[in-house]
């Protein structure tokens, strides 16, 4: 199966050309304001696309933590899986999504280090095909420009613990790119760059068990 990958397109989806593939991955960041309207517009996009849709929200996507139960009636609406701390099967893969990252600042679906977040991720099953966050985890794709590390650690435990095929992140735009730890590919799929552009799709094969 053919994944498309995006993460973190902040409004500038109409920058991003759909590609041919079986199923596309979104980890979360897709308004920049976190306005409804910017949601109606990225779902009605995204709901272009020809294939299954998966979904995650991200610290920018504060209609999503306003109004959980709207946001997931206008993806189911679409055709879009939406996670939210769930696992789904879609075309076969076992999937696993959430939107939740380290404090910062005061935005959306914001958690304390720690404890608070290890109880989020401690509901990550094993054997999943795909592990998609809008977080990365600790050491994996997370370096700031200023070459400080903003991962999650807790994540980068449960990973550990629970690892799966592929996880899919973003958040952190200046550490787009694949890392491969173990079994584990990881992508941070992070569309829009850091000051200025967008990057088109990134695609990765990965056949149901």
């Amino acid at each position: 199966m053919r994944l498309a990958l995006l993460s973190d397109t902040h409004a500038r989806h109409h920058r991003i050309q759909p590609v041919d593939c079986d199923m596309v991955i979104h980890a979360g960041d897709f308004t920049r304001r976190g306005r409804e309207r910017e949601v109606t517009a990225f779902l009605d996009w995204l709901a272009g696309w020809d294939c299954p849709r998966v979904l995650v929200a991200g610290n920018h996507d504060y209609f999503a933590e306003r109004q959980p139960a709207r946001t997931a009636t206008m993806c189911a609406e679409r055709g879009i899986r939406y996670l939210f701390g769930q696992e789904a099967t879609v075309s076969g893969l076992r999937v696993w999504g959430g939107p939740w990252s380290p404090r910062f600042a005061n935005m959306a679906f914001n958690v304390e280090r720690g404890a608070p977040l290890a109880r989020i991720w401690s509901a990550i099953p094993a054997g999943l095909d795909v592990l998609v966050t809008h977080t990365p985890p600790s050491g994996i794709r997370d370096r700031i420009y200023s070459g400080r590390r903003v991962g999650c650690e807790a994540l980068a435990a449960a990973v550990q613990r629970c690892p799966p095929r592929l996880h899919v992140f973003g958040h952190i735009h200046e550490d787009a790119g694949e890392t491969v730890v173990g079994p584990t590919r990881f992508v941070n799929a992070a569309s829009c760059r850091l000051l200025a552009g967008v990057r088109q799709p990134v695609v990765v094969s990965l056949a149901p068990r």
